[in-house]
């Protein structure tokens, strides 16, 4: 298997978001499998055409998703992001829930809020 990434130097998205998102889709959508070896830092850079800085910051913003796992010198692997990304959305959703109730919106604001944001968000 290998990662066939596009980045569109004319596109308004940064090419590190890019990359994020690509590799992001990928690994959710099961077609880059957990426990999949990604190309070093400098090597992706390389084969992209891009600095190593930019791919870097990708693989940093990944991780913080959980979407990849670095293991020391071992390298860059894709984890189990579907778990992590669900627990990321249902705290991200927690703490919107409290600050609304707490600001003393009613259920029907602050779900037309979020449908607002979503709307935004998937251009839809």
């Amino acid at each position: 298997m290998t990662l066939k990434i596009v980045i569109d130097q004319g596109a308004a998205t940064a090419p590190y978001e890019q990359l994020r998102a690509q590799i992001a889709d990928r690994a959710r959508s099961g077609k880059l499998p957990v426990g999949y070896k990604l190309p070093t830092v400098r090597g992706l850079a390389e084969d992209l055409g891009l600095a190593a800085n930019t791919v870097a910051k990708a693989y940093r913003a990944l991780e913080a998703d959980g979407v990849i796992e670095t293991r020391g010198r071992n390298g860059t692997f894709v984890a189990a992001a579907g778990d992590a990304s669900e627990r990321l959305a249902a705290a991200a959703a927690a703490a919107y829930a409290g600050e609304v109730r707490r600001l003393g919106l009613g259920r029907d604001a602050a779900r037309a809020a979020v449908e607002d944001a979503l709307r935004v968000a998937y251009g839809t």
